[in-house]
């Protein structure tokens, strides 16, 4: 299945977004913002750096633009630095730091910054590639992990655990960004700018062509 017609039908795959103002100015801000050299508000440039990358890497250019030519890496970062808690600011900060060590560790490079896109892709395929009974173990662990942190409590999260727990989070990131950007919202997805009638009943085949609505 193509991209196009993948984000047409993903719809409630995701769940519901609550569009809050503060999400919505992030969105606004990423759409009509254009950067040469980009400073993150968040992550720092080396993290900026890797994020552009690996965003590329969970949604390259096809019959769409790629994830940072819709500026995603741009609504990361503000997310992270807008929105998410301290605790989870704290914890996405944990994981990236880990998801790059076990790069580092993987690949024999001495620095991130030497990193390829083939070393972060074969690292993030790593994280991700998890069966259901790994992915309960992994999910328990990152429980207890936060539990203990709210706890006030000292707590471990493994490498591995850390680099899933990061791959997993940054790929709902990526998606939820791309479906909120202007190009993706206007011309993928079914876009309607003013609220026209309410039809109940109606058959979303018919009403959108099977479209997911733009948030």
């Amino acid at each position: 299945m193509d991209r196009r017609k993948a984000l047409k039908n993903m719809g409630m795959s995701l769940g519901y977004v609550v569009a809050t103002p503060t999400l919505l100015s992030i969105v606004q801000s990423c759409k009509t913002e254009k950067v040469l050299e980009w400073t993150p508000d968040f992550f720092t440039k080396e993290q900026g750096n890797i994020l552009i990358s690996l965003v590329d890497i969970i949604l390259p250019k096809t019959d769409t633009p790629s994830a940072s030519e819709v500026q995603v890496h741009l609504f990361i970062d503000r997310f992270a630095n807008e929105v998410m808690t301290k605790k989870q600011q704290d914890f996405i900060k944990l994981t990236f730091e880990k998801f790059t060590n076990s790069s580092l560790k993987e690949t024999g490079k001495q620095a991130v910054n030497e990193f390829t896109s083939m070393d972060l892709e074969s690292t993030l395929a790593k994280a991700l590639k998890v069966n259901k009974e790994e992915q309960k173990v992994k999910e328990k662990a990152i429980a207890e992990y936060n539990k203990s942190v709210n706890e006030n409590s000292s707590g471990n999260l493994a490498d591995n655990v850390a680099s899933y727990a990061f791959a997993s989070k940054l790929r709902g990131m990526t998606i939820l960004g791309y479906k909120t950007s202007e190009y993706i919202g206007e011309e993928v997805l079914a876009y309607l700018p003013v609220p026209g009638e309410y039809i109940g009943c109606g058959d979303l085949n018919e009403l959108t062509q099977g479209k997911a609505w733009s948030l």
